[in-house]
């Protein structure tokens, strides 16, 4: 469900201060825990280290990631690929179902 618009976006106080602190002229990339913090359009040309659980994320913010979380462009999970069909066989037996 969306949020309010009444409410208006939400940021994060601690990430906004950071934000108002980078526009004054500091250009260091900003490090954020925050990832359900909606971008702004006071964040444009700002670089953010988003946490993924692991470690930050570099994520150069552009026009068209405006409206969006932050969680949305640092993934969380690594797709290490599909099993063979060689390795499936040999684990079910080949007929794809558990086989003891």
């Amino acid at each position: 469900m969306a949020r309010s618009l009444k409410k208006g976006l939400y940021v994060h106080p601690k990430l906004q201060k950071k934000i108002e602190k980078a526009k004054a002229g500091d250009k260091s990339p900003i490090k954020t825990w925050a990832r359900s913090s909606t971008i702004t359009p006071d964040m444009v040309g700002l670089t953010i280290g988003v946490h993924n659980g692991k470690n930050h994320i570099s994520v150069l913010i552009e026009e068209s990631m405006v409206g969006h979380k932050l969680g949305e462009f640092s993934p969380t999970r690594t797709f290490k690929g599909h099993a063979k069909k060689g390795k499936i066989s040999k684990i079910y037996g080949g007929s794809g179902r558990f086989e003891e």
